[in-house]
């Protein structure tokens, strides 16, 4: 992605932005599509594995200096004391390889000079699924 896009939407002062899914043309994230198991006689079955190149981001920075875009993911490890524990994973990404951002809402349109899209009306005949 051009590194002046990403100094738009996330700003030249180091300041970490909110959630965000960051697209890389790598395959950088693994997720299961269900739950390991232990089964009869201690046999391990696990879950298939998807592998991609989505990064759930809990927080990201842009350096612009340095081309990177910084990537926190927070995890939440419930003890058995019922206390939660956090764990904190921190990516640094090329800004040459990051192909998407996605963010949840029309905020970051602001950011690149644009109004929010219009609303499609009732009548509108699009499914979304």
């Amino acid at each position: 992605m051009n590194a002046g896009v990403l100094n738009k939407l996330f700003g030249n002062q180091k300041h970490w932005h909110g959630p965000c899914t960051i697209v890389v043309d790598a395959d950088a994230a693994i997720q299961s599509s269900g739950t390991d198991a232990i089964v009869n006689a201690g046999v391990k079955m696990f879950a298939p594995r998807l592998i991609s190149g989505r990064i759930e981001a809990d927080s990201a920075c842009f350096l612009a200096d340095d081309q990177v875009l910084v990537v926190v993911q927070q995890t939440r490890i419930r003890q058995a004391t019922g206390d939660d524990q956090f764990q904190n994973t921190v990516l640094i990404l090329d800004a040459a390889h990051v192909a998407v951002v996605e963010f949840a809402g029309a905020k970051p349109l602001a950011a690149l000079g644009l109004s929010d899209p219009p609303r499609s009306g009732p009548s509108s005949t699009k499914l979304r699924g």
